[in-house]
């Protein structure tokens, strides 16, 4: 499988060896220019008047978060004025808590209890890591139909629930999909490629330094004697 990896992280903290075409950086501190040299300029909080100066000043792809959350039009306006190729989600996420309830009005002789939701999801995060209960899957195919053209997920991969929830990314959205740790500064990338099929992966400075070394070492091929049997 071949792995794409980009350094997500602010602009000062980006290490100097690291070529600007395979960053994101958060919009901070530091002149527009400079951004316009990375990959991607990721808006945690900031709208649609940030976004259109950082395009307008040559930023290859914008990735706007939170405010696209509370703004969806947005997403559709900015990719009709600068093209959608350059407009893009920063998505936080976590797995959506399920909650129960008792059900004691449709049958008086029996109590039901409903779970909050019939299928594991992960939920997006408000720049301060708040829940804001909207489901990602969903939104993103919404998003995606209203002009945006990739989406940065970062979100925390525990067990095969996940593994399955970011399969299912993939499967839907194919390439338009960067995906990286929220928290996790020790994660299993093997299982993220194998089992949850994600070839582009963006990741913090610390971890972006040993990439190379955080997927299992290919097993080696068997040698194949004269006859075609293996050796």
């Amino acid at each position: 499988m071949n792995v794409q990896w980009h350094c997500l992280a602010e602009c000062s903290d980006v290490p100097p060896e690291v070529d600007p075409a395979d960053v994101f950086a958060f919009d901070g501190e530091g002149g527009d220019g400079e951004r316009g040299a990375v990959a991607g300029v990721v808006l945690r909080t900031e709208g649609e008047a940030r976004a259109q100066a950082l395009l307008v000043a040559g930023a290859a792809t914008v990735f706007i978060g939170e405010a696209a959350l509370r703004d969806s039009a947005m997403v559709e306006r900015l990719a009709a004025k600068f093209g959608a190729g350059r407009i893009g989600l920063y998505v936080p996420a976590r797995r959506m808590e399920i909650g129960w309830s008792f059900d004691t009005t449709s049958n008086a002789d029996f109590r039901v209890v409903t779970p909050s939701q019939c299928e594991p999801c992960w939920e997006i995060l408000r720049a301060d890591g708040s829940r804001s209960g909207v489901r990602m899957h969903w939104w993103l195919g919404e998003m995606m139909k209203r002009g945006a053209a990739a989406a940065l997920v970062q979100v925390d991969i525990r067990d095969d629930t996940d593994l399955n929830l970011c399969a299912g990314l993939v499967e839907d959205f194919g390439e338009r999909i960067w995906l990286g740790p929220l928290d996790d500064r020790d994660p299993a990338f093997g299982d993220w490629t194998t089992y949850g099929r994600i070839e582009r992966i963006a990741l913090a400075p610390t971890l972006f330094a040993r990439r190379d070394s955080l997927l299992p070492a290919a097993a080696p091929e068997c040698e194949v004697a004269a006859s075609g049997e293996p050796a």
